[in-house]
């Protein structure tokens, strides 16, 4: 590994943890731009899994309702893993530029259906059954971009919950999605012990983004700084978009 190549993976690690810690917005969704822009998406998705899991993790343990979660949306979680198989299986298949305008795609549409914050209220009833289709479509989504925010977080946020059980429901596809994730791209031979290895050591820069953005979102207005941060997710997108556009 180069000097660049480690710096730009310390930066995107700690990019992603600092705004994890301030917005509370995916590690994945942030750090995978800036890999992709350094390294390439193949090279880039297996990188995230490791610090994405803890980071998870740690968040779960402190949201609750874990149980109460999983009965009520294990369809949904149950449906993300053919969709991420299918993904996989496209993303072995298609050029590294082209799914990076797909991820680039995603994160625009991430950015925008964020910052508008519909108002949309979806029905218990039809919540149910829409619920097996919006986890395919994320794992989908995910097995060829590496991105598991959509359409997920925007179907969490028609259900209007409570801050800790969206938290929690978000962050339990999160973690599956990343476990499988990780199984996955061991199959087709992107993760390697020397990603494995990478992940690890950069749960040190991991650590200290955490508690930087932890220290920034105690002196400025949450609100702000994540409208600055999903600003800043659509710009990468339209980067993404435009590199291969132009390739």
């Amino acid at each position: 590994m180069t000097v660049e190549t480690a710096v730009i993976i310390a930066c995107a690690y700690f990019i992603a943890a600092f705004v994890k810690g301030a917005t509370g917005l995916g590690f994945s969704t942030s750090a995978l731009p800036v890999l992709t822009l350094g390294l390439g998406l193949k090279s880039a998705m297996p990188l995230v899994i490791i610090p994405s899991v803890v980071s998870n993790t740690i968040i779960m343990v402190q949201a609750g309702h874990f149980r109460e979660t999983v009965k009520r949306f294990w369809p949904m979680f149950l449906a993300t893993i053919p969709g991420l198989i299918v993904g996989l299986l496209i993303l072995d298949r298609v050029n590294g530029l082209v799914a990076g305008a797909v991820l680039g795609t995603v994160l625009i549409l991430y950015g925008l259906v964020t910052i508008s914050r519909p108002a949309f209220h979806l029905p218990e009833h039809l919540a149910g059954r829409l619920a097996p289709v919006s986890g395919f479509l994320t794992g989908l989504v995910n097995g060829i971009t590496g991105s598991q925010v959509m359409p997920i977080l925007p179907f969490f946020l028609s259900l209007r919950l409570d801050p800790k059980r969206f938290v929690q429901g978000v962050n339990i596809s999160f973690t599956l999605s990343s476990l499988v994730m990780a199984a996955g791209l061991t199959k087709i031979g992107l993760m390697t012990w020397h990603s494995v290895w990478i992940s690890l050591a950069g749960l040190i820069p991991v650590f200290v983004g955490v508690k930087a953005g932890s220290f920034v979102r105690a002196k400025l207005a949450a609100e702000t700084f994540r409208k600055l941060v999903l600003i800043m997710l659509i710009l990468f997108g339209i980067i993404l978009v435009g590199k291969a556009a132009l390739a």
